[in-house]
């Protein structure tokens, strides 16, 4: 009876250990995915501040067709 309890300790250990694998490797992804948005961000706004900082007036941005 011993011996069953420690087998099925052990089986729930081992499914338990590659559980947490599984998710410390899903973590690490979602961290990578983060940092590739945040500095996907990071340039979006750059570049919306550069092209704001342009100094013209909207009268400047009127269409070509009028």
């Amino acid at each position: 009876m011993t011996a069953d309890r420690i087998t099925n300790l052990e089986i729930k250990l081992s499914f338990t250990e590659d559980l947490i694998e599984k998710l410390n490797e899903t973590v690490y992804k979602q961290q990578q995915q983060i940092e590739f948005l945040y500095r996907e961000l990071k340039a979006v706004k750059e570049q919306a501040s550069s092209a704001g900082s342009g100094g013209g007036s909207l009268k400047d941005e009127i269409p070509p067709h009028y």
